[in-house]
């Protein structure tokens, strides 16, 4: 994939680099779409449905009383520091999606016929947010993590995380760090690549230097 490094010289992945850089994401099939817009889609469809089920059903009066009660709970969550707080958790979790799947187009994380990786589910978590993602083929974990810094910063985040998962390598969780936490103090390699060593502990990535040996007399 584009996002990492050629290893050896001739790697195929050089090839793959340039396939990506001058591919064009795919757009989103009707499904996708859905997916990746459904909190949106609910809310705008979900909000006059219930407002015109309310009004043909129960009358204006009973709609604009709805609304009003809708409206105090709403700002009462806002003022109540602890649900303010989770709703707050919700929305970035929300925002995380999006933005993982412009980073990941931005990275040219993507498979062969464009198609971006597919974010399964967010949840918030002390640090930030924890994100599931279901690679395509042609797209692996090393990709991901080779592309990190690209998606932390169109996350805004302090860094991302990669850890794919150990049964099914198509399965990889995203750590997005946002706050302080024990997690963001252990650190990780800068480059998936660079502790990559063959048999007898010779770095891959870079070849063993020659040196001339003296010519004894």
């Amino acid at each position: 994939m584009a996002s990492g490094r050629p290893r050896q010289p001739n790697d195929p992945s050089v090839f793959a680099s340039f396939e990506a850089a001058v591919s064009t994401v795919a757009r989103p099939g009707i499904l996708g779409f859905t997916w990746q817009w459904r909190y949106e889609l609910a809310f705008a469809a979900g909000t006059p449905a219930a407002a015109t089920v309310i009004g043909l059903t129960l009358g204006l009066t009973t709609l604009i009383a709805t609304a009003a009660t809708a409206t105090t709970i709403l700002a009462a969550a806002l003022i109540w520091p602890a649900s303010r707080k989770r709703l707050k958790a919700r929305a970035w979790c929300v925002i995380t999606e999006h933005r993982v799947r412009t980073g990941c187009a931005n990275a040219w994380v993507q498979s062969r016929n464009g198609r971006l990786p597919i974010v399964v589910r967010t949840k918030p978590t002390g640090y930030g947010e924890r994100v599931t993602v279901w690679c395509r083929a042609g797209i692996t974990a090393d990709d991901l993590t080779a592309a990190r810094d690209i998606i932390a910063t169109a996350c805004w985040a302090r860094e991302v995380r990669v850890t794919p998962s150990p049964r099914l390598r198509h399965i990889v969780t995203l750590d997005v760090i946002r706050k302080d936490h024990d997690l963001a103090r252990t650190q990780v390699p800068s480059w998936p690549y660079l502790d990559r060593t063959d048999d007898d502990g010779l770095d891959l990535e870079e070849p063993p230097q020659q040196t001339d040996a003296p010519v004894m007399a």
